[in-house]
């Protein structure tokens, strides 16, 4: 295969994927609804193998699930697997802070921490303001490029993954909430605030609150399906 026959599938594959992961966190595709590749090859207009790629990569980072014989569906998450998720990113970014390897506002990630900013600001104002779809975006943006100041590349993307999962179980449940508001968490600007200042202290105080936040809204929801 010429070599650029092969950079144009790939972008194909990642913006397919791409695509099915903005439908997922959109709640458009909900947990446990099916498909096949023929179908998103045909939703696309795209031949089948990018498409399958695309699928397998989704299904690798744990947001759909494969059956041999019926396609794909979108994973469906539970409040247990949410609760692991909050923990263990706690646990990785309690301790990010704790070590050389955090985000700190020097020559070197000083002009990236401007771009974090500007995540933080429109995050913590959709926070505010009741607007999902908008958290969403900004939220992962956020976190996105706040990882990629720490120096353990693995870590910030284990931390990517964890967050996309957790908002993928999250969305369709928070659209369903009645004081949607009070359990979005809109802390970002607190948390670039203690990285500027190199106050490692508060910035791990701000990650501790937001999941403890997260943790109560799982206890809410077992509470309700009870």
């Amino acid at each position: 295969m010429p070599a650029s026959a092969t950079v144009t599938r790939n972008t194909l594959r990642q913006q397919i994927a791409d695509a099915l992961r903005d439908e997922v966190l959109a709640g458009r595709l909900q947990p446990g609804q099916e498909f096949t590749v023929k179908e998103i090859a045909a939703m696309y207009g795209v031949s089948a193998t990018p498409v399958r790629e695309a699928l397998v990569d989704l299904t690798a980072q744990g947001l759909l699930d494969s059956n041999q014989h019926r396609g794909f569906q979108v994973h469906r998450f539970s409040v247990e697997d949410y609760r692991g998720m909050v923990e263990a990113r706690s646990l990785i970014a309690e301790g990010i802070f704790r070590t050389d390897g955090a985000p700190r506002a020097d020559a070197t990630h000083g002009p990236a921490l401007v771009s974090v900013r500007r995540r933080a600001e429109e995050a913590s104002r959709a926070a505010r303001c009741g607007e999902l779809d908008v958290l969403i975006g900004y939220d992962l943006r956020f976190w996105r490029e706040l990882g990629a100041l720490v120096a353990n590349p693995y870590i910030a993307d284990f931390l990517h993954r964890l967050r996309m999962q957790a908002w993928v179980f999250a969305v369709p449940r928070l659209r369903t909430e009645p004081d949607l508001k009070a359990w979005l968490w809109g802390g970002h600007e607190d948390l670039v605030d203690a990285i500027t200042l190199g106050d490692a202290r508060t910035a791990r105080a701000v990650v501790v609150a937001h999941h403890e936040h997260a943790l109560r809204w799982a206890d809410r929801l077992e509470q309700h399906t009870l």
